[in-house]
């Protein structure tokens, strides 16, 4: 079934930037505009990645492995699938895990007990845009797997800012001799270096 065509009305007026919605932005993905390409939706605007390079591929792929080993039934590893963040954020996330499973599931999750960016080129990113995203969305425990420098980053803690917005609080720096236990899975700690090529 075609999905059906979203409206976007055009004001008058002097020009303006067109932001997306995630329901726009979704649309554009079932007609194909983004096949082979790594889109996302960030505040209304698409941005996308350049191709996944080899050390980011192993990564994720070591890094779903350790997190589906210690998350069993009743849980949902999504790998770079939508994860609706409000109607004009889709950062379709390395990994998000989703209490839950995926039958009888009509709609994309909108929150997830820990996300997990792994960063070689995109660790500025990470770490600041999306740490924001993840921070406001609620998002309790989230990961960036720092390929580059062979450690990985846990922010958790979101709470309000001075200065307005949303922010995590604590910021942990992990090395490869440590290990990291996901908040939804405290008794089941991670080897770092077993995230990473």
């Amino acid at each position: 079934m075609m999905p059906q065509f979203i409206a976007t009305p055009v004001p008058s007026g002097p020009p303006r930037h067109l932001l997306w919605t995630v329901d726009q932005f979704h649309y554009l993905g079932d007609l194909g505009m983004f096949e082979g390409r790594r889109a996302m939706l960030i505040d209304g605007v698409i941005v996308e990645e350049g191709p996944m390079n080899p050390p980011h591929r192993i990564a994720l792929e070591l890094t779903t492995d350790a997190i589906r080993a210690i998350f069993g039934s009743g849980w949902r590893i999504c790998v770079q699938m939508p994860l609706a963040l409000g109607q004009t954020t889709d950062p379709s996330p390395d990994i998000a895990v989703i209490a839950g499973t995926a039958r009888g599931t009509s709609s994309h999750p909108s929150t997830s007990v820990l996300v997990i960016e792994v960063a070689d080129t995109s660790l500025n990113y990470d770490t600041t845009t999306k740490a924001e995203l993840y921070a406001t969305a609620g998002i309790a425990d989230y990961w960036v797997v720092d390929v580059g420098s062979r450690q990985s980053l846990v922010f958790r803690d979101p709470t309000p800012i001075a200065a307005g917005g949303i922010a995590y609080r604590t910021h942990l720096t992990f090395g490869v001799n440590d290990s990291i236990a996901p908040l939804a899975a405290l008794a089941s700690p991670i080897r770092v270096i077993d995230l990473l090529p």
